[in-house]
């Protein structure tokens, strides 16, 4: 943290700058207009903690990985633990998400979200993600909407594609480690009037890693629609398959002795392969009464996935690597009918929506010695079913008074066989979830909300019928399927200030389990009830037409709500503070520029708060330069700074060779060092 003040405190030096810079350059310079980077305007959304992001936005920063799009969200940070075709790790209000817990993430409607995996509970793999043709993301924070279901307390996003793009392109990136990536994309009509959007990419890299990672990844999609935004329809195809090699987090102690390097691994065999296809559909009807929509998907996925994180704790001959196994079938769709009405002489308009989603899972967890198989830990066979409906009303009470109130109820069957007859069964849950918001305005272009609401998360199916440890053969109990959260916020959003987009939330959101990331398993599991607080202000500044400047601020206090005084009351990764500061300027004479600063706060490990995290600061930079009207050249510089910062730390117990017994130790995955790639894009 001591580094990190002084690097904040010089990002801030540099918007003044830049702002002073902004004037003076302003009557010399020649001037374009930014248009649409966000829709958070006021009178656009219902709560302080909500909005849109737009593509013009999405385009002007550099990211990593595929997934950083969601670090648009203000408060989310995004990283990773192990090889990049894993799902990423992802923070937000003082949640440790793992690889997506708590937060609900669409792409075209279709849930990303993976409850009852193999390796985590709403597991969220981002990596089929095109970025090149988002067009906006819709974000929510908080359980106070009652079209959000399943692992929605802390948040969701709403990835939307293009129809269509303006002009065919195609782009080739090289970088440092072996990175290439190649897209080609483009849309065109039929001559009977539908669009036809198509894209295929490709990409390869190493990493800084000791054992190179050999991510080799395929991507495509094809999309048609007809119609418009009032009355049409779409249905897309996707397919993506992966595989790469892992290096996994590794333990501090090894690397301060020098036993290892920083991006060394301890088992250079980890790794894995994935693929998701899928096939989508939508249709809308959007008339001057009411609106009227239905979507439908299927998706085929699979997963393989190796790993060891405790090294030789359990076997110390032939080490602890596990495969995780994860093969199903997901159906599902969604409907709804909204009407506009009056209600008590008001102007009203009521929406009622059902969803369904049945996923059909083989999951199976082996040991394994440099991926191959050497036993069997357990093997299940599960079906799980869930039904949500919803009903909710926003009615305009006066110019400056209006309500949003909502009921969800959703209602979930597990159907688990098990190889271990004890652990199979079938069991049922259900959750009802009131919703309200209130939103007071606007005066002098500001508004004000209050928003209250109850959510909730559901647990893997498997533990809610097992009754022995597969592992050990000691007797479990069962878990709930559906574990309930509620939460409140109190807002405020203005543009009182021309040029200045600023938000205020103060919330609160307390869960009765919280699902903790247990590092030596692998995975995620119940645990005790938990409380958290916050405050988050959200700023965008545009002083003259062609310069942006975010400013994201978050705070948080996380603590378990039950006392254990022997243990401790904090929770193990929940992040403190967040920041993220950008400034972009574009269109300067063909030159575009964006420098962004992202901190991601110190956080607790262990429950007594003895072991801690460190804070990271890292600082991004993207520079374009328009070489013709439909040539573009991009230089993306990550870590600028080429800072030792570690993506992920966990406190828990391993061994290595040679060693005696178990130690307990901070387990860590280091940050990328400073990155360089370019970027050619050809507008055809």
């Amino acid at each position: 943290m001591r580094h990190a003040l002084p690097s904040l405190y010089c990002a801030l030096a540099a918007i003044q700058w830049g702002a002073a810079a902004a004037q003076d350059l302003a009557t010399t310079l020649p001037v374009t207009n930014v248009p649409g980077h966000y829709d958070n305007a006021v009178g656009t959304s219902d709560a302080a903690s909500a909005g849109t992001i737009e593509k013009a936005l999405l385009q002007s920063r550099p990211a990593l990985r595929p997934a950083e799009v969601l670090e648009f969200v203000p408060g989310m940070i995004v990283t990773q633990h192990s090889g990049d075709g894993k799902a990423n790790q992802y923070f937000l209000r003082g949640f440790n998400l793992d690889h997506g817990t708590d937060f609900a993430t669409r792409v075209d409607g279709v849930p990303v979200n993976m409850p009852t995996h193999a390796h985590g509970q709403g597991y969220t793999d981002l990596n089929f993600l095109i970025p090149e043709l988002v067009d906006r993301i819709d974000y929510r924070k908080g359980p106070y909407f009652a079209s959000d279901g399943d692992f929605a307390s802390a948040g969701s996003a709403d990835i939307r594609y293009s129809l269509a793009l303006p002009q065919p392109l195609g782009q080739i990136t090289f970088g440092e480690r072996g990175y290439r990536r190649a897209l080609l994309a483009g849309s065109t009509t039929l001559s009977t009037g539908q669009t036809v959007l198509a894209a295929i990419e490709g990409q390869q890299q190493n990493g800084p890693w000791t054992v190179p990672e050999g991510l080799r990844k395929l991507n495509g999609l094809v999309k048609l629609s007809d119609g418009t935004a009032r009355r049409g329809w779409s249905a897309t195809l996707q397919g993506y398959d992966a595989k790469w090699r892992s290096t996994d987090q590794v333990p501090l102690r090894a690397v301060e002795s020098g036993q290892i390097g920083r991006f060394d691994a301890i088992d250079p065999t980890d790794g894995g392969k994935t693929s998701r296809y899928s096939l989508s559909g939508e249709w809308h009807d959007r008339g001057p009464e009411g609106d009227t929509a239905f979507s439908v998907y299927a998706m085929r996925y699979g997963l393989s996935l190796f790993s060891n994180f405790t090294y030789f704790l359990d076997d110390p001959v032939n080490g602890d690597q596990f495969e995780q196994r994860d093969r199903r079938t997901v159906l599902g769709g969604a409907a709804s009918r909204g009407w506009r009405h009056t209600l008590a002489g008001a102007p009203s308009r009521t929406e009622v929506g059902v969803q369904l989603r049945q996923d059909r899972i083989d999951l199976d967890l082996y040991p394994t010695v440099a991926q191959v198989r050497t036993g069997v830990t357990r093997e299940d066979r599960v079906r799980q079913t869930s039904v949500g409906v919803y009903v909710q009303n926003n009615t305009e009470w006066l110019p400056w008074l209006r309500t949003v109130a909502g009921l969800r109820g959703d209602a979930y069957r597990f159907d688990v066989a098990s190889a271990l007859a004890e652990n199979s069964g079938r069991t049922r849950a259900d959750h009802a979830s009131p919703k309200l918001s209130v939103v007071l305005g606007p005066w002098a272009e500001t508004e004000f909300f209050v928003n209250a609401g109850g959510g909730f998360h559901s647990n893997d199916a498997r533990g809610t019928t097992t009754r022995v440890d597969p592992k050990s053969g000691l007797p479990v109990d069962p878990v709930p399927g559906l574990v309930g959260t509620r939460g409140w916020e109190l807002g405020v959003r203005t543009e009182w200030i021309p040029g200045l987009q600023s938000s205020l939330a103060l919330w609160t959101l307390k869960a009765k389990s919280e699902l903790v990331y247990v590092g030596d398993a692998g995975t995620t599991e119940p645990n005790r009830p938990s409380s958290r607080r916050g405050v988050e202000w959200n700023n965008r500044w545009i002083p003259v037409p062609w310069l942006l400047v975010d400013a994201d601020l978050a705070w948080t206090h996380a603590r378990f709500s039950d006392p254990a005084p022997d243990v401790g009351d904090r929770i193990p990764g929940a992040v403190e503070r967040v920041a993220s500061i950008a400034v972009t300027a574009r269109d300067l004479a063909g030159w575009s520029a964006s420098l962004q600063w992202r901190f991601l706060g110190a956080r607790p490990l262990i429950e007594n708060n003895t072991v801690r995290a460190r804070s990271t600061l890292l600082t991004n930079l993207r520079l374009s330069r328009k070489l013709t009207p439909n040539v573009d050249l991009t230089l993306d510089v990550f870590n600028l700074l080429n800072r030792k910062v570690n993506d992920i730390e966990y406190y828990y117990a391993s061994r290595l060779a040679g060693e005696v017994a178990s130690v307990d130790d901070v387990h860590q995955h280091p940050g990328e060092p400073r990155t360089v790639r370019a970027t050619v894009q050809i507008r055809f």
